[in-house]
């Protein structure tokens, strides 16, 4: 099975662009900024956006409802507050989307056995797939990142777990969405 090299995997396909920015008439030629088409955009786009960097209705909708965002660390900070309010539901919701981070195509293939076993143990365990940000993580550090977060995390009990599974989601939102305003790597 043949994986990509980009981190985190995500099961939603990425959208055009991230989102749709509908025609502005503007007296200045420059085009819109991201944020600026997002914030204008009709609530079904913006809920579409939301939802490819993270699967909760409920925290898509409390951060759609809540535009214009003056600025990106303003929606960041939105997102951050709706990720903290997720309900149990929407917790399980958020996890039920996730899938384990892809390995990096040069991989070797003891690689994807031990880290398919490792994340078998854990959504045995917890009853829901392995979620970890890895965006403050060097490329060539995240399969020992990610094997060695499953095994540790694997000595939780499960509440505890939920609550680290609730931050990582968290924070993968967050990367998701700078990922989407301000493109990759930046």
């Amino acid at each position: 099975m043949t994986r990509g090299s980009t981190l985190p995997a995500h099961p939603l396909s990425p959208l055009s662009g991230c989102l749709a920015i509908p025609a502005q008439t503007r007296t200045s030629p420059a085009p819109a900024p991201l944020l600026d088409g997002f914030n204008t955009a009709p609530v079904d786009e913006a809920h579409r956006t939301l939802l490819a960097c993270l699967r909760s209705l409920s925290w898509a909708r409390r951060i759609a409802d809540h535009r214009p965002y003056p600025t990106l660390d303003a929606l960041l900070a939105a997102s951050d507050e709706a990720a903290y309010d997720l309900t149990s539901g929407d917790l399980t919701e958020a996890l039920a989307a996730e899938t384990l981070p892809a390995l990096p195509a040069d991989a070797y293939g003891a690689a994807h056995t031990a880290l398919s076993a490792a994340h078998a143990a854990y959504e045995a365990r917890f009853g829901h797939a392995f979620v970890i940000s890895l965006a403050a993580v060097p490329p060539d550090e995240r399969l020992d990142h990610v094997l060695e977060g499953i095994r540790s995390r694997l000595a939780n009990d499960p509440e505890d777990e939920r609550v680290v599974a609730a931050e990582e989601l968290r924070r993968l939102g967050k990367a998701r969405l700078v990922s989407c305003f301000r493109g990759p790597g930046v």
